[in-house]
């Protein structure tokens, strides 16, 4: 990572610990070392980190209400063949963290970003769920209100495969309670709490008792909430025939037809491909 005449330097986007100051990899250590710059989040939440691995790299502050600026400044570091790291709080960065902006106007500009994997949340949380994961869908911190939020809920109602969301522990018992009012009370779904750290807690059960659970003895820490997707029975022939020509009547076209009896009947691709033309 020496500056080389005429080169322009690399962005590494480093993950870092989510609790347990263990879990970060050699390979990030030598990066933060190494870089002429970090950008964290909260440099003061930082310093610990880089305390305790003997790591004297000078950091800048980037988070939601400075990122133009940081980008700025950052950018213009990086044109001048200085090589920059940037972390978050904890886990990956632009995981329902800043750090967007940067990326893209170095991607824009031609500069190298580098992805320096390690821990994160969401998948930590996904890996000890024992619910599916060979899909899935992260929907981040949901709104606390309005069409936003009304229109997330809704979304992980009728998904079909495992959702993942970040939550407040002041509001995991709302939101647990608003996806069982929409029809998700049996559905599997696991709270993990605290992962890596000294009160790590996997929670599993229903939705339904989940609410109720977090109801009476609320949570504290960082939450992550994993959800099952829900199975949808497939309807008899004859009753898919007939939705397809309602669907076909209602002015959709083959190919939407056939897409809608996959998605919302549960039909095979090419049973569904037949009625839809047949309709």
């Amino acid at each position: 990572m020496v500056e080389g005449e005429g080169r322009a330097g690399c962005l590494y986007v480093v993950s870092t610990p989510i609790g347990n100051l263990r879990d970060i990899t050699l390979r990030a250590i030598d990066t933060l070392r190494s870089v002429d710059l970090i950008l964290a989040e909260d440099t003061r939440h930082s310093r610990r980190l880089l305390d305790r691995h003997e790591i004297a790299t000078p950091m800048l502050s980037y988070h939601e209400h400075n990122e133009a600026r940081a980008t700025s400044t950052a950018i213009a570091r990086l044109r001048d063949g200085r090589d920059v790291a940037l972390i978050s709080d904890a886990g990956t960065p632009l995981v329902s963290d800043p750090g967007v902006r940067l990326v893209r106007a170095a991607a824009e500009a031609g500069i190298p970003v580098v992805p320096v994997p390690g821990p994160s949340a969401v998948l930590a949380a996904l890996v000890s769920s024992a619910l599916g994961s060979e899909r899935f869908t992260f929907f981040g911190f949901l709104a606390r209100k309005g069409r936003e939020r009304e229109d997330a809920l809704e979304e992980l109602s009728g998904l079909r495969h495992t959702g993942v969301l970040y939550e407040a522990p002041n509001r995991v018992a709302a939101t647990l309670a608003e996806l069982a009012e929409r029809g998700s009370a049996e559905r599997r779904a696991v709270v993990a709490r605290e992962l890596t750290k000294q009160f790590e807690e996997i929670r599993r059960g229903t939705v339904s008792q989940l609410a109720a659970y977090y109801e009476s003895s609320p949570p504290r820490g960082e939450v992550v909430i994993v959800l099952e997707g829900i199975t949808v029975q497939p309807l008899a022939e004859d009753e898919l025939r007939s939705r397809a020509r309602s669907l076909r009547a209602s002015g959709l076209s083959a190919r939407d037809v056939a897409a809608a009896l996959v998605r919302e009947a549960g039909a095979s691709r090419n049973l569904a491909y037949r009625l839809a033309h047949e309709a």
